[in-house]
């Protein structure tokens, strides 16, 4: 399994990068460092100028890899879902039943995740740190349809579209499985935001996979009273 994940080489489409950054060892510096970047100072402040400092490269030689900061962000986000799109496929490929499916589903949906060296070196609990405080910017912005063409999005919504697939195993007659499945997505990093930053909003508890189970709780409901 581990030569086998070792191998396994995230898609993005070309459109986000000028060079691919898993093709050199400079272009993983950036995506390594710039989520360490991000993550310490968040988006707004990060800049190539800044990330250029921390790789001890010209601020010219990240722009070879990525147009703008903005097209960098939309590639981790991208990344991201895909990854999750190929942790979804393992967790669920050799489960029978949909609702055991659809369990780990939101279980990989809401829960935090762990480091794993197979990718890359990719520090994957900063990224999915990012993603929830940052990835709305990736599409609440006027270029978003632009982002669209160029597949920025694509992975986010193969995700969604395997997930939503898993709910209409379990109800064929739900009309609404792509709305339901990204309205946990987004609402669990909002809750996962909230509880850091915001806790009066957000229900914090001490017992473990507690968004978990309540996302699961409103799934099941939802469908079932359908």
């Amino acid at each position: 399994m581990k030569n086998l994940i070792a191998s396994v080489k995230i898609a993005i489409n070309s459109q986000l990068y000028l060079k691919d950054p898993e093709s050199s060892e400079l272009g993983l510096k950036i995506v390594h460092k710039g989520i360490d970047l991000i993550n310490s100072i968040g988006f707004e402040e990060f800049t190539f100028r800044k990330l250029g400092l921390e790789i001890h490269s010209p601020e010219a030689s990240i722009y070879r890899y990525f147009e703008s900061k903005h097209k960098f962000l939309l590639y981790l986000n991208a990344w991201y879902w895909g990854w999750m799109e190929y942790r979804l496929l393992l967790a669920t490929s050799n489960v029978v039943s949909a609702e055991k499916r659809l369990e780990k589903a939101v279980f990989l949906m809401t829960e935090g995740v762990e480091n794993d060296p197979n990718f890359h070196g990719v520090n994957l609990v900063k990224l999915q740190e990012i993603v929830v405080a940052e990835a709305s910017k990736t599409f609440l912005n006027r270029k978003v349809d632009q982002a669209n063409q160029d597949g920025a999005y694509q992975s986010y919504k193969d995700f969604v579209s395997n997930v939503a697939s898993i709910i209409e195993e379990i109800n064929p007659t739900y009309k609404y499985p792509c709305m339901l499945i990204t309205t946990v997505v987004e609402g669990a990093h909002q809750q996962r935001f909230f509880a850091e930053h915001l806790p009066r909003l957000t229900n914090k508890q001490s017992k473990p996979h507690y968004l978990s189970k309540f996302y699961m709780d409103l799934v099941l409901k939802t469908i079932k009273s359908n």
